[in-house]
């Protein structure tokens, strides 16, 4: 039997899914940020700092208590681990034999890096890392490798290929630079290190999902993970004639989910709450999932020629009312604690202005804050005639 939803109602269920808007976390408010990331199952690393980088962004969207210092202190205490899930990530410590077969594919060269091997290099960047401890590329030598188009000097390929192959561990980073060390000087002691078997590893893609995302699909589950989508697939079948999932209809998609997830449906939704959210946050970086669930056509126009953007460079997607109803290109100057929002483009079906304004403006307060300004400057909104109707709210 396949359960039928509305996207309305697989919007809520994914959404409450993700702790998103988050309820009163329990424990102290570093307990709520481990929490998070062992729910979320990973949190995105970013470098950009137009606001907030994205791991601390999406960690305080779940945690208001949250602070940048937990998260150095989840690493120094070996609660998390730094290393990739489909992109540059923290992870929880409990799960990571499942990064395992990652790094056996790069070892036995099942899986390419995106470095070429240096041997030579290899043998010597482990060897002073064995013998004079945790080091960053800036001790190594700083001798650029000509013959590569990266450009990167070859102390940073190997160290970056050790890191991926599961040689070299980060307990912490410096000024957000790596620092590496040997693996079996990171992990905490009686760490399960086996390699999970094929099926072991997809049936922790496909539960782990779902337990962060309440519904999702085959494509979802393998997002940016080579050579798993076959083993994924039969586990799938296996998974659904045993009972142990449910397939789920939305519109024309058909969805996976858990049984109990559904009782999520069940539970209240914070619809009075706005929410910022990154655009790395993991409710919107699958951007297929994010158009087929809430009508969002979202784009990072980071990326984008400038002269080709429609929105702005660094648009944040905004959630309220269980929608996404907005996005807000933005730049925290914290030289002059000044807040700029460049552009809130407000989707064009959008019309509860004056709810939603109440919504923003309490929600910029402490958004505001965590960015380290104390002052908002309005440049542009769309439509344009509501930066006036803005600006007043925010000064009243």
């Amino acid at each position: 039997m396949i359960e039928s939803l509305s996207k309305q109602q697989a919007g809520k269920l994914a959404l409450l899914a993700q702790g998103l808007p988050p309820a009163k976390p329990a424990g102290t408010a570093k307990e709520a940020t481990l929490s998070a990331i062992e729910h979320l199952g990973y949190v995105q690393i970013d470098t950009l700092s137009v606001v907030q980088r994205a791991h601390h962004h999406t960690l305080w969207n779940r945690n208001p208590r949250y602070q940048a210092a937990q998260l150095d202190q989840l690493l120094a205490d070996k609660k998390v681990f730094d290393y990739w899930s489909h992109a540059a990530s923290y992870l929880p410590m409990r799960d990571y034999r499942y990064s395992l077969p990652r790094k056996e594919a790069l070892k036995n060269g099942t899986q390419r890096h995106w470095f070429e091997r240096d041997e030579k290099m290899i043998r010597h960047v482990l060897q002073r890392i064995t013998s004079e401890g945790p080091l960053r590329v800036k001790d190594f030598e700083q001798k650029r490798n000509q013959g590569s188009a990266w450009r990167v000097k070859p102390a940073k390929q190997a160290l970056e290929l050790l890191f991926m192959q599961g040689d070299l561990m980060v307990p912490k980073r410096i000024n957000f630079h790596k620092v590496f060390d040997l693996a079996e000087r990171v992990l905490p002691d009686g760490m399960d290190t086996s390699l999970p078997t094929p099926e072991e590893h997809a049936r922790f893609l496909i539960t782990r999902y779902l337990l962060a995302n309440g519904i999702g699909t085959v494509s979802e589950f393998t997002y940016l993970r080579k050579n798993i989508k076959k083993e994924v697939v039969r586990v799938l079948a296996e998974m659904l004639a045993a009972g142990e999932l449910i397939q789920v209809r939305v519109a024309e998609d058909l969805y996976y989910a858990l049984p109990a997830s559904l009782e999520l449906l069940n539970q209240p939704l914070a619809r009075s709450k706005l929410k910022i959210l990154s655009p790395f946050d993991n409710l919107v970086i699958q951007r297929k999932r994010t158009q087929a669930l809430f009508g969002f056509d979202y784009l990072i126009e980071c990326y984008v020629p400038a002269a080709k953007r429609q929105f702005g460079y660094f648009c944040l997607p905004i959630l309220w009312d269980g929608k996404l109803v907005a996005r807000m290109d933005c730049k925290a100057d914290r030289k002059t604690s000044v807040f700029h929002m460049l552009h809130l483009a407000l989707e064009p079906d959008f019309i509860k202005l004056d709810a939603f304004f109440q919504a923003l403006k309490k929600e910029l307060n402490a958004f505001l804050q965590f960015n380290e300004c104390n002052r908002l400057q309005v440049h542009r909104t769309t439509p344009v005639k509501v930066k006036s109707a803005l600006e007043a709210v925010w000064t009243a």
